[in-house]
């Protein structure tokens, strides 16, 4: 037999190692083509804050809905937030009074459960520095196709601090990540103190909002409706694992989180439930399925919920199929009540003034930022 020579060996294994291989880690077509909305709200938690931080608790589900009703090329996109407090003294000062209250997530309960525990104490607020460790510390999407956004609010100027804001924004927009800023004030007061400049600086939008206005909630004849068909929507939810039961009760803590603001706040966390972009497929039987279809297969029959340890693995999928069916039917009759909720709303507020709140500055801006990026409201 003739032997290959040792240039040959080499010839033969650098080519067998540049030949294509087969991506196990790699993610599927659907996964890479499914647009991004990412938004880190950066709140000011000194002591005056205390307005601003109830406008965000109000508001937080009318914000939800409308970034979860837009669409992208036809496909509704994955919704992250993340929530970041600054300028509060109980904070640590080498860390610039910052603190990540949660990195960016599609899970929106947990985001909801952490901003209302949020509470205001006297503090230095650093905007510069804030924006820094929001840019570099948060997992951002690479692709300039999807929107990526900082939303800051406070009230203090935004050049304090030992990190120059202007070099902080410079490095957000190198990477396709734009900052709106809210001065919680009087307009000219904020360009005075340098927010608008900061907005500027990264493409974004600067706004200013009155703290101490109260959010107007408009109720409409669907909300008894809406709310009705909220709680049969709960009752199609299946905990699992060692955290199901928890994160059911942590759902319903957030519905009555979002009732401590009225009705009306609580029918926008409502419509939100009946959203895409509410998943919750860490703890829900349902959601779970519908990522993975085998996922019975990896529960542990310990960890089932009481109803389903007794039936059988073509038992459970039908009785998880028929809470999925009744799931879907639900979110179609929330959707449809609720687009006449809108246009009642609609006509409302044409009927009263405009006042600078949270929801009416963030909304717009968020909302013609969005259709540039080809994220259309529908």
């Amino acid at each position: 037999m003739t032997r290959l020579s040792l240039g040959m060996f080499v010839l033969f294994f650098t080519l067998l190692s540049c030949s294509p291989k087969k991506a196990t880690s790699a993610k599927s077509p659907k996964e890479d083509s499914t647009a991004k909305i990412q938004v880190a709200l950066c709140l000011d938690t000194s002591n005056s804050m205390d307005g601003l931080i109830d406008q965000a608790k109000s508001q937080l589900w009318k914000m939800v809905n409308e970034l979860a009703s837009t669409k992208k090329a036809g496909k509704t996109p994955d919704i992250e937030l993340a929530l970041y407090e600054y300028g509060n003294s109980g904070l640590a000062v080498t860390e610039g009074y910052i603190r990540q209250v949660s990195a960016l997530t599609t899970d929106l309960d947990m985001i909801s459960e952490k901003l209302f525990e949020l509470k205001t104490n006297g503090g230095d607020e650093y905007c510069g520095w804030t924006i820094q460790d929001v840019t570099n510390n948060l997992a951002w999407s690479d692709n300039n196709e999807d929107l990526k956004l900082i939303i800051i609010a406070g009230n203090e100027p935004f050049n304090q601090g030992k990190v120059d804001y202007k070099i902080a924004c410079k490095a957000a927009i190198t990477k396709g990540i734009m900052v709106n800023t809210i001065h919680c004030g009087d307009y000219e007061g904020g360009v005075r103190h340098f927010w608008k400049d900061g907005a500027d600086l990264t493409d974004g939008k600067y706004m200013n909002i009155d703290t101490d206005a109260k959010v107007v909630h408009i109720e409409t004849p669907y909300d008894d409706d809406i709310l009705k068909l909220n709680n049969q929507l709960n009752d199609t939810y299946i905990g699992f694992g060692s955290v199901g039961r928890n994160r059911k009760a942590m759902q319903m803590q957030q519905d009555a989180n979002a009732a401590t603001y009225g009705t009306a706040n609580n029918v926008e966390r409502a419509v939100s439930k009946s959203k895409k972009a509410y998943r919750n497929e860490k703890w829900d039987l349902v959601d779970a399925m519908e990522k993975d279809e085998e996922i019975l297969d990896e529960i542990k029959k310990e960890d089932l919920p009481e109803e389903m340890k007794g039936m059988t693995k073509a038992e459970q999928k039908a009785y998880i199929e028929k809470k999925a069916k009744e799931r879907e039917t639900l979110q179609t009759e929330i959707n449809e009540l609720n687009k006449k909720r809108q246009d009642f709303i609609t006509k409302k507020q044409q009927e009263n003034a405009e006042t600078l709140t949270l929801d009416n500055v963030m909304l717009k801006a968020i909302r013609e930022q969005a259709e540039v990026k080809g994220f259309i409201n529908k």
